[in-house]
Formats: structure tokens, sequence, C-alpha cells
């Protein structure tokens, strides 16, 4: 009897055994790159939505600023052109082209609302030739070269100056004094009965005179010009620029 007992109770053990084993779950299989973000409050992360903080709107237009002029670069930036005012047209008062041969030509002009721009353009003489010179090898031997150069003896000159006392108020031009530049705009800054004189050697000149009619003549509006302009708003070489043709350079001959 006592056998028997002890035979049932270890029946009724594996049974228990069997069926606790039976509630546990096998273990699933984990994904290889899986990511898991620590996230100790247990709360479910939402959507992050982007706000945006400002509205687009048409850009503000004020009818009462004066209209300007635009032009459109290739660039990045749009660049602006004032509205030239008609106080600073500038008129064509003089133009003389002249060839100079060591002579000189004058006028006057009393200047009471400056500036005045002196535009010039000059076809100096040029002079080609040849010379025997020392090489700069080591050899040191003769060699001949060939040379193309402005004629140090050409130049052209414009003075502005007080027409009784001489005092110059303006020097400049072209030659060996001066520069190299072809084509120029001078400016005359002062107010004065002035004498402008240019003169010049082995070179052909053309030059123009501009002046604003306003406060310069007592009825602008009656005066007629053949040509007038905005130099202060047009640049017209008012930056000096080479246009040389010539050259001190000297070529080699091999």
């Amino acid at each position: 009897m006592k056998n028997k007992k002890l035979y049932l109770i270890c029946c009724l053990a594996l049974l228990i055994v069997i069926a606790a084993t039976g509630c546990v779950a096998p273990p699933k299989d984990t994904s290889v790159g899986e990511t898991y973000t620590y996230n100790p409050a247990g709360v479910t992360p939402s959507t992050t939505t982007l706000t945006s903080y400002v509205t687009d709107v048409t850009p503000f237009i004020n009818s009462q600023e004066a209209k300007v002029c635009q032009t459109e670069t290739l660039g990045y930036h749009t660049f602006t052109t004032p509205t030239p005012l008609p106080s600073d047209k500038s008129c064509r008062i003089k133009t003389t082209t002249q060839s100079f041969s060591y002579n000189a030509s004058a006028f006057t002009f009393n200047l009471k609302n400056p500036p005045m721009y002196i535009n010039y353009t000059v076809i100096p003489t040029n002079i080609t030739g040849k010379k025997v010179v020392n090489s700069q090898y080591l050899s040191k031997d003769e060699q001949v070269i060939s040379y193309d150069m402005y004629d140090p003896q050409s130049y052209f000159v414009i003075t502005v100056r007080n027409k009784t006392s001489g005092k110059v108020y303006l020097e400049d031009g072209f030659g060996t004094d001066y520069t190299t530049y072809l084509t120029r705009t001078l400016k005359v800054l002062n107010t004065d009965d002035m004498l402008i004189e240019i003169k010049g050697n082995k070179i052909t000149a053309t030059v123009s005179f501009w002046v604003k009619p306003s406060g310069n003549f007592d009825n602008p509006d009656n005066v007629t010009f053949d040509a007038c302009t905005y130099w202060d708003v047009i640049p017209r070489d008012n930056t000096d620029l080479a246009y040389v043709t010539g050259t001190e350079t000297p070529k080699w001959n091999g």
C-alpha cells in the first residue's frame, strides 16, 4: 500500500513539472542590426513635426520711393543705378582734333560751377628699328634686336590755369613726363576764370571739354549744345586705363 502511494506521488510530481514547462514560450530570434532605444520612463516616442516660426510673404513695395533703373548681371547681385539729376548733366562746349608739331592752342572759359571734364584720345608716333646689343646670356655675344616703341619726342599736354595770374590748376597728358594712356578723362574742380592750353609734338589728339549748363550760363535752357551726358553716373574712363598699341619690349632675332 505504501509503495502504491509513493508511485502516485511520483507520477503527480512528474505531471506538474511537464505542465510547468509547457507554459513557457520558446525564445524569439533576434535580427542582426536591430536598434533599441533606451527609454527608462516607458513613454512611447511620438513623430516630430518641424514648426515654422515665420510666414513667407511678398516683399513690401513702397509706392512713395523714386523709381530706379536696375541692371541684371550674370552673378548673384542686382546693381542699382540711381536716376541722375538734371542739374548734374554736363554738355560739350568745345571739341577739337589737332596734329601737333611743337605747337599749341588755347581758349578761355569762366568756370563758375565745376567740375569741368576734359576727355582726350591721342595717336602718338611710333618708331621702329634694329640695334646691336650684348647678349644677356653667359656668352655675351652681340645680338640684333628689333624695337617698336613710342617716339620719346611724342607728347601731349593739357594745362588749365588762371588766365590772369597763371596759377596752374591742372597739368597732365601723354608722354615721357606723364603717362602712356591713350584715352583719359581729366577733371577740373576749381572755380575760376580759366585759360585752357593744349600743346604737343609728333602726336594727333582729339579733345573735348564738358561743363554743367546750370550755373555756368545765364540762361542754360536757351543754350544749344551738340552733346550732353552724365559723367558722374556713367563710367567714362575716369579711372585711367592703358590702351597702348606700341611696346618697348625688345624682340630678339634668332
